[in-house]
């Protein structure tokens, strides 16, 4: 194990994170994006993170992005002829964005940041201070 696995582990959990902000900012761009027709609506993008293991038996070296998943679920679909994207009957298909759900999401990605900033400045002075103690 390296001396500077927290290092390691904190900047893994910046990238995530920062994925998972870049994530939130798409599907929020998209909150109200209609395509017309028989277009698969816009989906928000879910972020799954997993652990990233190391050798059998010790510690994880962080986490990685594992996959991204499309929402599930039905669209809704609202009525509203004069739309341009509406359909023959005069329907308007809607994106499946959770608009509270994302800013949630945005709230906890933003502080796992922070905290994996904060992990990083704290192991940073602790490495300078047994630094100083070796020149007295």
């Amino acid at each position: 194990m390296s001396a500077f696995t927290t290092l390691d582990i904190a900047g893994s959990g910046m990238h995530v994170s920062r994925f998972w902000l870049d994530t939130i900012s798409h599907n929020l761009a998209n909150v109200n994006t209609v395509r017309g027709g028989n277009e698969e609506p816009f989906r928000a993008q879910m972020v799954v993170a997993r652990e990233r293991l190391a050798t059998a038996g010790g510690p994880g070296r962080g986490v990685e992005v594992a996959a991204v998943m499309r929402q599930p679920g039905e669209p809704t679909r609202v009525f509203d002829p004069d739309h341009p994207s509406a359909d023959a009957q005069g329907y308007v298909t809607m994106p499946l964005v959770d608009l509270a759900g994302q800013m949630t999401d945005l709230i906890l990605a933003t502080r796992s940041y922070q905290m994996n900033v904060q992990v990083l400045q704290d192991a940073r002075e602790a490495y300078q201070t047994a630094l100083r103690i070796g020149q007295r």
